[in-house]
């Protein structure tokens, strides 16, 4: 018996110190306090009536497809808003800028940036803003906002672009 209980001495020992060697998990930790919101710088107010107001509130851009000078029907409610916000602010005045992609000779663009943004003009005339108030300009080509040569970025430059002239407020 002495020789087992000797056995069971060296087992219970290596039992011991088998158990001791082995980690024990730590007690999770308390959760971290969130962190603090970022403070909000408020935005610059926007003037009604003015350019901002115009590009940020109400669009200033349509696009066409390529080749053409139709406007999208996608794009008639941003200038139904341009015509709506005209009839609000009667003293101003409008240039619509007329922009292709940089395919085509340099005269085919400068015409199909003419009917394009010609295209615009008579649109908001239909839907009675006086012809007197609107200007029109082609830069064809010249005025790219993306210059990669892919058609997501000759997308972009398939444009006409609606910019006050005069009587706005600043």
């Amino acid at each position: 018996m002495t020789k087992m209980s000797a056995g069971m001495k060296l087992a219970v020992v290596a039992f011991a110190v088998m158990l001791a060697g082995c980690e024990t998990k730590p007690p999770p930790a308390p959760p971290a306090a969130p962190p603090p919101a970022p403070v909000a710088t408020p935005a610059p107010s926007i003037v009604p009536g003015s350019a901002e107001d115009l590009r940020v509130n109400v669009g200033d851009t349509v696009h066409f497809d390529y080749n053409k000078s139709a406007v999208l029907e996608g794009d008639k409610a941003t200038l139904q808003r341009q015509a709506t916000w005209l009839a609000k602010y009667p003293s101003v005045r409008v240039t619509i800028e007329g922009n292709c992609d940089e395919r085509g000779t340099r005269e085919y663009n400068l015409a199909l940036g003419a009917r394009r943004a010609n295209a615009v003009k008579e649109y908001l005339n239909s839907l009675g803003v006086s012809a007197a108030r609107i200007d029109t300009i082609s830069y064809g080509k010249e005025r790219p906002i993306c210059s990669e040569s892919t058609e997501s970025c000759w997308a972009q430059n398939r444009r006409a672009v609606t910019v006050i002239a005069s009587g706005a407020s600043s």
